[in-house]
């Protein structure tokens, strides 16, 4: 592709069909591997532990490695996007993660497996980073809501056929299959990706090495501490302080540039900034819900093993259906009144799943699920879209970042808050849990409506 072309496509709205197609296949089937292996190693920790002579506890490292590589890199790499490009920063992702994926399926050791993972951690966060960023660029401002609410769609799709998919490989065959899948996925990606995916304009700004040190060290940290939290109160206190002070410094350091790597100046933008706060209310209250259900399911409505994985189906069902539904009308209608909305649901399908007593029929715990999943779904996708259209095109990699970031640190809260409510009401403790769920997803609610009173509807800007 030459340069006019290049002019010519970054000056577009969205890439033209049938490439729009093919990019958006790329994006998603990357997506897809990056979400399913943050899911599938969890139900293969037993198998991997004995096959590798570990014990569990040092086994959960295989899963924390992961998740903290994502967690520390996420905003680095959006902001790379910015700097060199997305595509070119989704490509190198790619490959290091199929890379990455290799090694884990090699790996004979748990040192040399957690290792692999982290790498894989590194490819999965570069994808994540630029992955919002190269679908507003693909999809013509008109439909980026459908875009998105597509993209919502694979995301929950992958995270409720994870556990599945891996017990089904586990069944005809060893663990490292797990991950030697990702290499056909890897390099038909690709493949598609360096054909289509669109060229972007690029910032040439210096990548701010200091700061993204800064940004490692503080999520790296608060990460750690909060997964600490319920084990050592002052370990935790120290790692926390740590993290926070680490998080000063860097806050401090990124006020005076312009284009920061932690995009504290799209937190300037009221719509952004709510976004982001409902986002990680948001998430809370899923992940709140998500790690107490089997316990709630079992230990207090007596249903067994089998009965709890079939109960868990309708929440991920509801949002796989009504994310597209949602993220079509976010181009309609505004996205705060649509947030809103959702996050009134799924705040009335936890409290309803809280209030359940002992002895209760299937059908209403049904019922709440899809609640939940209904609201869930109806949220997510408008509020992706405000949180991205809100920022300018040329930070779409940092609100990107941001909303990776949102969502990971969400889920963190929610399930050390779990954790918390077991420890501190020990029988009662799934079910405050729920109910401390519907709280959260409450305050979600309540932090939609007064985005909605600064900004009726969100406009895109340029």
């Amino acid at each position: 592709m030459n340069g006019g072309e290049k002019t010519e496509l970054e000056a577009s709205d969205g890439l033209p069909t049938p490439r729009r197609y093919w990019a958006i296949a790329a994006i998603l089937l990357a997506i897809t591997m990056a979400v399913l292996d943050g899911a599938i190693a969890n139900v293969a920790l037993p198998a991997i532990a004995r096959d590798l002579n570990a014990s569990p506890a040092a086994s959960i490292w295989i899963v924390n490695a992961y998740q903290l590589a994502i967690v520390v890199s996420l905003l680095p790499f959006s902001s790379l996007g910015d700097i060199v490009g997305y595509r070119r920063v989704f490509q190198a992702g790619l490959l290091v993660f199929t890379l990455a994926s290799l090694a884990c399926a090699l790996s004979g050791s748990l040192v040399g497996l957690t290792l692999a993972r982290v790498l894989q951690g590194f490819g999965a966060a570069a994808l994540m980073s630029v992955n919002a960023a190269l679908v507003r660029f693909t999809y013509p401002n008109r439909l980026l809501g459908r875009a998105i609410g597509i993209n919502a769609l694979v995301v929950a799709v992958s995270s409720a056929m994870g556990p599945t998919l891996a017990s089904a490989i586990l069944s005809v065959s060893g663990w490292p299959w797990l991950f030697a899948i990702n290499l056909p996925m890897g390099v038909v990606a690709l493949l598609i990706a360096y054909r289509s995916l669109p060229h972007t304009r690029r910032s040439g700004l210096p990548f701010d090495l200091t700061s993204a040190l800064l940004n490692a060290l503080t999520f790296g940290l608060l990460l750690i501490g909060f997964e600490t939290l319920t084990t050592g109160a002052l370990p935790a206190a120290l790692l926390l302080a740590g993290g926070l002070a680490a998080g000063s410094v860097m806050v401090r350091r990124q006020l005076s540039r312009t284009a920061p790597l932690v995009p504290v100046d799209l937190l300037r933008i009221p719509v952004f900034a709510f976004s982001v706060v409902a986002s990680l209310c948001s998430f809370s209250a899923q992940m709140l819900a998500f790690v107490s259900l089997p316990f709630y399911f079992q230990n207090v409505l007596g249903r067994d093993q089998v009965e709890t994985g079939l109960l868990m189906t309708p929440w991920p069902v509801a949002v796989a259906i009504m994310a597209p539904i949602a993220g079509r009308l976010a181009d309609r209608f505004s996205a705060a009144l649509l947030c809103g909305v959702g996050s009134v649901v799924m705040a009335a399908g936890l409290t309803l799943l809280a209030l359940l007593p002992a002895h209760v029929a299937s059908g209403a715990i049904i019922c709440g699920m899809t609640l939940c999943g209904v609201g869930f779904g109806f949220f997510q996708s408008p509020n992706n879209r405000a949180m991205l259209s809100s920022a300018p095109k040329a930070r779409s990699g940092g609100a990107g970042g941001m909303q990776a970031t949102a969502r990971l640190l969400g889920q963190t809260c929610g399930a050390t808050l779990v954790a918390v409510c077991f420890r501190a009401f020990e029988s009662r403790g799934p079910t405050m849990a729920l109910g401390l769920g519907a709280c959260v997803a409450a305050v979600s609610a309540v932090v939609s409506t007064f985005r909605h009173h600064r900004q009726v509807d969100v406009q895109v800007v340029p």
